[in-house]
């Protein structure tokens, strides 16, 4: 069968876009109007298509990006398909039938072609690199080689699942004080650039010498209302630039990994997030029968931290000279002891796996004890940082005016 793309009308005359897999165009044509669903358009998507459609960088993949949780979803519903005993090809074709994103469907109606004409399902999902992580086209390689595919796809869900609860706990935290600090600073140019001259205006028929901190306020009123864009323009150019050096050039990349790692308070927090996901992905590969060298392979990419990244690439070469994974991991400071010695117990045991799982589990609690710390910290901070910023907008309004009234005395 192939897939075809359409656009088409109902009975009431509305578009309608879509995807559908028949043997022919014709047999498209009257499966869909057997749906009272009547094409316009129909084409169909052939391989060098899909192979350019992901591998080209354009505009509208941006807004064509599938969720994670809509990844674990598709993972779990396969995975409780093939459980039950249905056939690979089969239950892809219910996952086709049930997906609501639109890129994802298309996606699994492309895979379900591929494996229905002899392709393994990791190798047809590998063709989704955009989609599908070299994590999960390892993990389910692994897991077509042992037989226990529906095993391994539920580990997956439980992995994305656990990554989506981590990651929805750090946004959950930063959402507050981010909100706080734009409320905040809309607040403040608005009392500075509008309020501010108003009341600042009576003292210019004063002939009285100003405080400091009035005069301070004054100019710093004045150039907001008079160059705010200037500043905007500059504000966004710094952002721009910084954000060029840090994610274009490789020193920059390493720079920012670097900060990110000595940064107060988030410092800390990062070094936890990526140990645990270091751990946790490890634990998932080894125990899904992915060898330690690819999985260690694997793994240095998914920690989102260059510094670690080097260290494990490292203890995959002495690994595979022989040495002990906990032992070439030790070398270096950026993995904690707790972490090197659950590894050489679990190296000596046989049991590595569950290891690194109470590892990645110890972590992620201190990062959730850690986010709610964060949170608890930031709130008064910012409160405290917006009522100084206020108390020195109204000392530098009430100073003068207490001076005029002792002089009128």
């Amino acid at each position: 069968m192939a897939v075809y793309e359409y656009s088409a009308l109902n009975v009431k005359g509305k578009r309608l876009k879509g995807i559908i897999d028949a043997d022919s165009i014709i047999s498209a044509r009257q499966k869909l109007r057997e749906t009272n669903i009547f094409p316009t358009d129909l084409r169909e998507t052939t391989a060098k298509e899909r192979d350019e459609g992901h591998t080209r960088i354009s505009l509208g993949r941006l807004f064509k990006k599938v969720g994670l949780r809509e990844i674990s979803i598709m993972t779990r519903q396969l995975a409780t398909l093939l459980s039950a005993g249905l056939p690979l090809v089969p239950s892809l074709a219910a996952i086709v039938s049930q997906t609501v994103n639109p890129h994802l469907k298309k996606t699994m109606a492309e895979i379900k072609e591929e494996v229905n004409e002899g392709n393994s399902l990791a190798e047809s999902i590998s063709h989704y690199p955009g989609i599908f992580s070299a994590f999960y086209v390892s993990m389910v390689r692994a897991g077509e080689a042992s037989g226990a595919l529906n095993i391994v796809l539920d580990r997956l869900a439980d992995f994305n699942e656990r990554q989506q609860a981590l990651r929805g706990k750090v946004r959950a935290a930063l959402t507050y004080p981010v909100f706080m600090f734009l409320v905040g600073s809309v607040v403040l140019f608005f009392m500075v650039t509008f309020i501010v001259p108003r009341i600042t205006s009576i003292f210019e028929d004063m002939n009285q010498t100003l405080p400091g901190i009035t005069i301070l306020l004054i100019s710093v009123s004045g150039f907001l209302r008079s160059f705010w864009f200037v500043l905007l323009l500059l504000i966004a150019a710094l952002f721009a630039g910084l954000r060029y050096a840090f994610t274009k050039t490789e020193r920059g990349k390493y720079m920012w990994d670097r900060i990110r790692l000595r940064m107060p308070l988030v410092g800390s927090l990062s070094h936890k997030i990526a140990v645990a996901r270091f751990s946790r992905t490890l634990g998932t590969l080894l125990e899904s029968g992915v060898p330690l060298l690819s999985a260690l392979f694997i793994v240095k990419n998914i920690v989102n931290n260059r510094l670690i990244s080097d260290v494990i690439e490292n203890a995959r070469k002495e690994v595979e000279e022989g040495q002990s994974l906990s032992g070439s991991l030790s070398k270096s400071e950026l993995f904690p002891p707790l972490t090197i010695q659950m590894i050489s117990v679990g190296e000596q045991s046989g049991n590595i796996e569950q290891m690194l799982y109470k590892v990645s589990d110890s972590y992620e609690n201190e990062v959730e004890s850690n986010i709610m710390m964060i949170t608890s910290l930031l709130e008064p901070v910012m409160i405290l940082v917006m009522g100084l910023f206020v108390g020195f907008i109204v000392i530098s309004i009430l100073l003068p005016i207490f001076e005029m009234n002792q002089l009128i005395r």
